[in-house]
């Protein structure tokens, strides 16, 4: 728990809540109406406003009706936060911006960004890095994808089967009407499998709740049939083995020699019906599975939820990001290509790489509270517990230390 000192905050501050402007569109806010009352009751010293958006899920007139300034400008403003990446043109000089930069993994597609970021002075705080002492995200949208990320597979598996029809989730207002909908899932005695044990398989276990399945150990889901549908949740130790060792599995070990391991994954794909996959995997990391190994006359799986959306490794059949426009494709095994969704020589794939874009309203307001509650005390204040700093790419034209590994990416050199 942080205990920030609220009698240090800074005074006369401007603080300006972007619209987004990231092709495609994502219309989640870093303080949605509600949390943007929140804010000022939490922060009385700080100026906020709202900039003009036709896209924002929240209208401007929710924010104006309480009583939030809007404008177009945000010139005058000495914060600005959004979501996603901000188009570089609309960069200003010398100002704090808060978004998801995707910068820091040298990503290519944002290298004019970063070096943007560089040139026009910008303290650039990464909603990604900002993390606890003891390096917990402090906010996240893990939990939400999982959780949007399930619902499409049920979705999925309902349209393919026949056997039901479910709402797309971003046509739920609330979310009692989302588990309302989850609940017309009549799934007949399947065998779904989750891997991860983390924010994201969380949240996707929260959808399959109101389904009230059976958990079963990953040892009877592997040798044991149902008259019901049920779900085993896998952990790395199921699903991997250490290369020449019989010994108990080390987990930090795992983590730090991965190319030590071997997949064990191949006997659940033939038992299994449904994959959600919300687990992390390392590029170093065995692959869950092969092109030839879902070529076997045995593969049973034909819905594959890829939440985790890492492209073409370790799950072949996710060979590119789908969108919540059109958030199924189809993988023909025996091609290795791209086929129509509900072919039945096919398997069905969800592999949308912006799942909480689809809960825009419950997604914001989320992670609103958790900005305002855990990040904005230091942001504002005196960061006495390094939160903003440890998040801090960009400053005073250059990176910082942390991230002084970006210096030959940022000029062009990798």
């Amino acid at each position: 728990m942080l205990y920030i000192n609220l009698t240090k905050m800074k005074k006369n501050m401007k603080f300006g809540i972007l619209k987004e402007t990231k092709t495609p569109p994502d219309r989640r806010t870093a303080l949605s109406p509600k949390m943007a009352l929140y804010f000022q009751e939490k922060f009385p010293n700080v100026e906020l406003v709202v900039q003009h958006s036709e896209l924002r899920t929240f209208s401007d007139d929710e924010y104006s009706k309480l009583g939030i300034t809007l404008q177009e400008d945000m010139s005058d403003c000495d914060v600005l936060a959004g979501v996603k990446e901000v188009k570089t043109p609309t960069l200003l000089n010398d100002k704090t911006y808060l978004y998801f930069s995707h910068t820091a993994k040298k990503q290519e597609y944002n290298l004019a960004l970063l070096q943007e970021m560089l040139k026009k002075n910008i303290r650039m705080v990464d909603y990604e890095y900002l993390t606890d002492d003891k390096g917990v995200r402090l906010t996240a949208f893990g939990h939400w994808a999982g959780v949007v990320g399930a619902y499409n597979g049920l979705v999925a598996y309902g349209r393919r089967s026949g056997l039901y029809e479910m709402k797309r989730a971003f046509e739920c207002k609330k979310m009692d009407d989302f588990y309302n909908e989850v609940r017309k899932a009549d799934l007949p005695p399947i065998k779904i499998l989750i891997t991860g044990g983390g924010r994201v398989a969380n949240g996707a276990l929260e959808t399959l709740k109101p389904l009230n399945l059976k958990k079963v150990s990953h040892e009877d889901f592997l040798t044991k049939t149902y008259d019901e549908p049920v779900y085993a949740q896998l952990d790395p130790w199921h699903y991997v083995k250490r290369k020449n060792y019989d010994g108990k599995f080390d987990f930090e070990h795992f983590v730090a020699s991965p190319k030590e391991y071997v997949s064990t994954f191949k006997r659940y794909t033939k038992v299994a019906d449904f994959f959600i996959a919300c687990h992390f995997w390392d590029e170093n990391s065995p692959v869950f599975m092969t092109p030839e190994e879902m070529q076997e006359d045995d593969f049973k799986i034909k819905v594959i939820a890829d939440v985790s959306c890492d492209i073409k490794d370790p799950i072949p059949s996710t060979i590119r990001a789908s969108t919540i426009a059109e958030p199924f494709y189809g993988y023909n095994p025996e091609t290795e290509t791209e086929c129509d969704a509900w072919d039945n020589k096919g398997i069905t794939v969800m592999a949308v790489d912006n799942l909480p874009g689809e809960l825009p309203r419950a997604t914001s307001d989320d992670f609103a509270k958790k900005l305002i509650d855990r990040v904005f005390p230091s942001l504002f204040g005196d960061d006495e517990h390094g939160i903003i700093k440890r998040a801090t790419i960009t400053k005073n034209g250059k990176l910082t230390e942390k991230f002084s590994y970006l210096q030959d990416f940022a000029e062009g050199k990798e």
